[in-house]
């Protein structure tokens, strides 16, 4: 009796929702345009935008790769995948060698490391799929052009389904560059793999259930983690489709699959056809924002504001009596650490940010350090900040406010207003000069001994026409 009434009572789907779900087919038009899409041109304004995404990555992955996490999971690989699996990619751009998923995971987790990686998508998606892309390309030997494009691919699909969500991701508590980097990272490796539509849909399949990432663990060693095993995570799940391991053909779109499990409030379109992908592709809409700074980018706008009001008025930290940021909610959810007491913590933390603008006149890579963030003078500025929130969100980036802004009461009774500031420099929609990517990337290899920065960066600008990824790897050696 109490069995026919559970089967009863449970609630079943309208038919029109099963036949919508039926024909939306997500994961399969995903696989298709991974597996048929063989374009003769590489498109020049969307190849120059990838591009920008591996110079900076490549940057920030020089730079980090002394990084405590880098080591710790170099140690932890090293007795693991690095001894199972060949050995054809390069670590850290240098002469040792590890298995493609290892190469990823350290490149990955170097390149996050710093926090200083680019940003779209409400994440970091240079960081996942340039590793993983790395790593692949050099075990094929594939060219720069196929890079180029295996980029374009992985990031057309990422911002695809990021398109489906109303909600905020970060509210809830994932970590978009790890959570949807995964099946980037995959639909790349697939490209560059010339997989089948059926085995990119078992990959795309199996990237699903890697997907995971939390934002609580932002300010950790942790979140450059993140990274690397969504990078690693993506070759793994192209990998383990290549060799049979099945999947559910609709894992992304399913009522219990990757698209519903991660919205916010259920409030996420998993019917409509994914049939426009690469037309034009979405990087000219979304683009890539490049850092100036190595903190969390919800604190570049008002890290803009505090440094434009000090050089415009000259003022000590000491004539400042009180900040005031308006931030939108999920800037202010990810800034959590308001009394950090390392760089690591630092770089979550808009009270820091705001002192280091006021003291140093500087957040760079110079003023990230757990030195630093201890010094009086800087800690003395953390309770002069009041954060305010505003709830219109940016429709570009639904994970920023539409602008943010900053006032700066003086004792002498002043008040300096910033202004709504709109996009940080270096904003898709405010960007880098050539001169100015290239000035943060030598910055970036400055204190890395045996690499040559210049010589670097002039080969990475010819990447289109790299004839192999192995003379790319040649220019970063002294």
């Amino acid at each position: 009796m109490s069995t026919q009434t559970t089967m009863s009572s449970h609630k079943q789907s309208p038919p029109s929702a099963i036949a919508a779900e039926k024909a939306s087919a997500l994961t399969q038009h995903y696989a298709a345009f991974i597996a048929l899409t063989r374009p003769e041109d590489l498109p020049q304004e969307a190849a120059q935008r990838a591009m920008t995404g591996f110079i900076d990555t490549i940057g920030t992955m020089i730079a980090g790769r002394d990084e405590p996490v880098v080591h710790i999971v170099r140690q932890w690989l090293g007795a693991g995948m690095t001894g199972q699996l060949e050995a054809s990619s390069s670590l850290l751009l240098g002469q040792e060698k590890a298995s493609a998923e290892a190469a990823a995971w350290i490149n990955g987790a170097a390149a996050h490391a710093l926090d200083f990686d680019d940003v779209a998508l409400g994440g970091h998606p240079s960081t996942v799929l340039v590793p993983a892309i790395l790593a692949e390309a050099e075990r094929l030997d594939r060219s720069g052009k196929d890079m180029l494009y295996a980029y374009l691919v992985g990031y057309e699909i990422w911002a695809d389904l990021v398109s489906r969500e109303k909600g905020s991701h970060h509210l809830k508590g994932w970590h978009p560059t790890a959570v949807f980097g995964v099946i980037a990272a995959a639909a790349a490796c697939g490209y560059l793999n010339r997989d089948s539509a059926s085995a990119c849909q078992m990959g795309l399949a199996i990237a699903g259930s890697f997907a995971s990432g939390l934002v609580a663990n932002f300010g950790t060693m942790t979140k450059p983690f993140h990274a690397g095993m969504a990078a690693s995570h993506g070759i793994s799940a192209m990998r383990l489709a290549r060799l049979g391991l099945t999947a559910t053909p609709d894992a992304l779109e399913h009522h219990a699959g990757f698209l519903k499990a991660i919205s916010e409030n259920n409030d996420v379109d998993r019917f409509l056809p994914a049939q426009a992908l690469g037309t034009p592709w979405k990087i000219m809409h979304a683009g890539l924002s490049i850092k100036r700074y190595p903190l969390c980018y919800a604190t570049h706008r008002i890290i803009d504001g505090v440094l434009a009001l000090r050089s415009a008025h000259q003022f000590k930290a000491g004539d400042i009596e009180s900040v005031e940021a308006v931030i939108g909610v999920a800037q202010a959810s990810m800034l959590r650490n308001h009394q950090p007491s390392t760089g690591l913590e630092a770089k979550f933390s808009l009270e820091f940010a705001v002192a280091s603008a006021l003291v140093e006149g500087a957040v760079g890579l110079n003023q990230l350090t757990d030195q630093v963030v201890a010094r009086p003078e800087v800690r003395a500025q953390f309770a002069k900040l009041s954060v305010s929130i505003t709830n219109r969100n940016c429709p570009i980036e639904p994970a920023f406010s539409y602008a943010d802004r900053v006032r700066l009461s003086l004792h002498n009774g002043s008040v300096l207003d910033s202004g709504d500031i709109r996009f940080a420099r270096g904003n898709a929609m405010n960007p880098l000069s050539m001169e100015e990517l290239e000035g943060k990337f030598l910055d970036c290899t400055a204190r890395a001994p045996g690499v040559d920065g210049k010589r670097l960066f002039e080969q990475l600008t010819k990447l289109p026409t790299l004839g192999s990824i192995q003379q790319l790897k040649s220019q970063a050696l002294i």
